[in-house]
């Protein structure tokens, strides 16, 4: 006999902890909605209802690859960012609550600029290029993604999205491919992990790909290459900002200040991590 829908709840948060998983109230819901298309409202209001045969050969499905600890992100294949839906799936980086950061700097860097030119490097998703080009309708945004796996869920996102403001780009920061225009504004979320935090991850990130990761030894790589490459790109008086990890702000900053940087900040995170980096041209 099928479960109702607060049984299944509960069986689901009580399997999640067993498996390690330290958010299970969270995903317990968010798998629930998925398997039922309900909202957290009709969830209350249904929840003695009993699951459909298949909505519970769904969540058995869904339970086996969490046990493995394959993301659930990627099992859903959708995740919010910035009030947003974003496609999901093996091959990019996952959109993470701390991100959002990123693009309220940005925004308020560019506040006062009039049709801001803005480039995003190492898209992924496009998730933080597209939410600025939807916040800033007169803004015109390049995204810059160098794998087809990642690109394919650029493209989708600019389209689902209705982002008509975004381009997507084939190119290789490291390199410094990309467009040839000027920007007042360059963003990104490179890897940064260095390569002895490689070996810690949580077991889900392990499903993530390497690439969108890993930073070089000391996790700076991608921020060295971009200020190389990408300084030219910048007009006169315009921002820098990076999302970078733990115990890399200071050097990331010091980098800025190097490559003639002014106004370099740094930014916390909702843990109060040093997170966000950046800093303007003059």
């Amino acid at each position: 006999m099928a479960d109702s829908i607060f049984e299944a709840y509960n069986k689901c948060k009580k399997e999640l902890l067993e498996f390690g998983v330290e958010d299970c109230v969270f995903e317990a819901k968010q798998i629930i909605k998925h398997i039922t298309g309900y909202s957290n409202a009709q969830i209350l209001s249904h929840y003695n209802d009993k699951l459909t045969q298949f909505q519970q050969n769904n969540l058995i499905a869904i339970m086996k690859q969490r046990r493995i600890r394959y993301p659930l992100q990627y099992i859903i294949g959708k995740w919010s960012f910035f009030g947003r839906e974003f496609s999901v799936g093996p091959g990019v980086l996952i959109p993470r609550a701390d991100t959002e950061l990123l693009v309220e700097t940005a925004l308020g860097l560019i506040k006062d600029i009039e049709n801001p030119e803005i480039i995003d490097l190492c898209a992924g998703t496009g998730c933080i290029g597209i939410s600025l080009g939807l916040e800033r309708a007169d803004s015109s945004v390049t995204l810059v993604e160098k794998y087809p796996e990642a690109a394919r869920y650029s493209a989708k996102n600019i389209a689902d999205n209705k982002a008509f403001n975004v381009t997507l780009l084939n190119g290789d920061v490291l390199l410094g491919d990309g467009s040839d225009k000027k920007y007042d504004l360059i963003v990104s979320n490179p890897p940064y992990i260095t390569d002895s935090d490689m070996k810690k991850l949580q077991p889900e990130v392990e499903f993530e790909p390497e690439t969108a990761l890993k930073g070089g030894d000391d996790g700076c790589d991608f921020y060295r290459a971009i200020i190389k490459n990408y300084l030219p790109t910048l007009k006169k008086g315009g921002h820098i900002v990076f999302e970078v990890g733990i115990g890399e702000a200071s050097s990331v900053a010091e980098l800025l200040k190097s490559a003639g940087f002014s106004n370099v900040g740094v930014k916390k995170d909702y843990g109060e991590i040093d997170r966000v980096v950046f800093g303007t041209l003059d």
